[in-house]
């Protein structure tokens, strides 16, 4: 069983979020990427329960950062994605990939 087998839509949808915002992947801003990017609403919640599952499954993890003015003088968790975590985008990627190959004349409407 690969690695994408262990990885759902929305975990990819963070994991991604996490990659974008590279050495600014704090949870709020995740929230804010995902809800913009995928133009989908993300509670709090479900975002943090994504976070936990992705770091028991060894595909993320954090360090504390120190307080500041801009995160109203509170430690925050900054986020990255492990190597176990790109692997598994890799190939969920390559997954879909195989599956969305010749696929294109039909979701465009061109063929049935």
């Amino acid at each position: 069983m690969g690695a994408h087998s262990q990885l759902g839509e929305f975990e990819q949808l963070v994991l991604l979020a996490i990659l974008q915002l590279d050495d600014e992947a704090f949870g709020p801003a995740v929230g804010g990427l995902l809800e913009e990017a995928a133009d989908r609403p993300v509670s709090r919640g479900a975002l943090y329960s994504a976070l936990s599952r992705l770091e028991q499954k060894g595909f993320v993890e954090w360090e504390v950062e120190a307080a500041t003015s801009e995160r109203g003088g509170n430690r925050s968790r900054r986020f990255s994605v492990t190597e176990p975590g790109l692997e598994a985008l890799r190939s969920a990627r390559q997954a879909l990939l195989n599956l969305w190959e010749g696929l294109d004349a039909k979701l465009d409407g061109r063929a049935r």
